[in-house]
């Protein structure tokens, strides 16, 4: 069975992002803009050793009535943001999926760089 992996990469604006992508392919968690290269990677860093623990989640609502979940590092910052469900039992199990994928050491770099 494929396993997740991290995208890596540099935004338009220069700034540097990543996606932990599923094993089919489907971003399940997304970071935040970083103004480094090294501070991505440290985001990664931070998604591989927070992913488990289903504690460093929280499901949210959003404006339009769709819920999303947010990993949290300990210090409670938040390192990286689901996309969009329809209904709560949906962000649950994407948050299982990157429970799941999270602590992957598959990362891609596609920064060019």
């Amino acid at each position: 069975m494929a396993t997740g992996h991290y995208d890596l990469k540099k935004a338009k604006n220069g700034q540097f992002h990543f996606n932990l992508k599923a094993g089919n392919g489907e971003i399940i968690l997304s970071s935040e803009m970083y103004a480094s290269k090294a501070s991505a990677e440290n985001g990664i860093s931070s998604v591989q050793i927070n992913a488990p623990d289903e504690d460093q989640y929280e499901i949210k609502p959003s404006k339009d009535g769709q819920h999303y979940f947010v990993l949290k590092a300990k210090n409670q910052q938040v390192i990286g943001v689901s996309e969009m469900y329809a209904a709560t039992s949906a962000a649950h199990k994407g948050m299982q999926s990157v429970v799941k994928n999270g602590p992957s050491t598959d990362i891609r770099d596609l920064t060019g760089h």
